[in-house]
């Protein structure tokens, strides 16, 4: 199984009220980051059978706009083990859940993601240091109970490596 952890994309300051928080949205940074990273993952050709995510706005916008730029037609399943203040336990269940699938995206927030995911990766249930920057997607490969982090994607590198391409080999990127 291929585990895709996708923080959401940028959606400014957070609200200190929780009930407001649950329900900010991406800002426009945040939606050309959901751009950047949409793109990259299409041009590497990454496939999912299933995009989960945390019920909160800015989560729910990510896992949108990357499935679009992917090409996911299917309907993004939400699931409150992906909040912020989910626990390691609710992520495994949902994990095992989901094991009929090859490909399947989570999106998430921190610190939780994060958590789940240097969890997942490390060694014997150690913690690995990975930063999960908003709007990063990195990819886990599952086989039997060792897990492998194969790659880290962030908009920014994604960005800057967009920018420095010959113009000519750019794929167009719409500035709505």
């Amino acid at each position: 199984m291929i585990i895709y952890f996708l923080r959401h994309a940028n959606a400014g300051q957070h609200y200190i009220d929780p009930k407001k928080d649950d329900k900010r949205p991406l800002d426009r940074e945040g939606i050309r980051q959901c751009g950047f990273i949409g793109r990259a993952l299409s041009a590497i050709d990454v496939q999912v059978d299933m995009v989960i995510s945390s019920p909160l706005k800015r989560a729910l916008q990510t896992a949108t706009l990357v499935g679009t730029e992917l090409g996911y037609d299917s309907k993004i399943v939400v699931d409150k083990a992906l909040l912020p203040s989910a626990d390691y336990s609710a992520f495994r269940e949902l994990i095992a859940k989901n094991t009929q699938y090859e490909a399947v995206m989570v999106v998430g927030h921190n610190p939780s993601l994060t958590e789940f995911l240097c969890r997942l990766a490390s060694a014997r249930g150690g913690k690995a240091a990975i930063d999960l920057k908003k709007g990063a997607v990195a990819k886990v490969e599952v086989e039997s109970k060792q897990a492998t982090l194969q790659w880290l994607l962030t908009p920014k590198a994604v960005k800057a490596i967009y920018e420095s391409s010959t113009p000519s080999s750019r794929p167009k990127i719409s500035r709505k």
